[in-house]
């Protein structure tokens, strides 16, 4: 399994940007999908995940500004970001899980100039 992100760019406070994630291959023996970040000089952090009881777990930082989706029955999520703060600068990683087993994709880079 891949996992290919998109949809990141240069956006001012305040825009909006949504994130796509495709995965090639087949993701349904995973338990969990979703999207981290990492700042620079940060760790990575967990952004927004869906596990397959379907609840969605957000990070309190993006609570109300980003919506985790995903299309039913393809290996397709989003991460649509509203409100962007330049706290929100970050390359996103899309990711792939189930206990030991990780897979990331290769990230893109979110940039939000004040």
């Amino acid at each position: 399994v891949q996992l290919q992100a998109s949809g990141g760019g240069l956006v001012q406070a305040g825009g909006s940007l949504r994130l796509s994630c495709v995965a090639s291959g087949r993701i349904s023996w995973f338990d969990n999908i979703g999207w981290y970040r990492q700042a620079p000089g940060k760790e990575r952090e967990l952004v927004a995940d869906i596990t397959t009881n379907g609840r969605v777990r957000y990070a309190e930082s993006i609570q109300g500004r980003f919506t985790f989706s995903r299309e039913n029955g393809k290996s397709t999520w989003y991460l649509h970001m509203a409100s962007l703060k330049p706290e929100d600068t970050a390359v996103y990683y899309c990711r792939v899980g189930r206990l030991e087993s990780v897979i990331w994709g290769q990230g893109t880079l979110v940039t939000v100039s004040s």
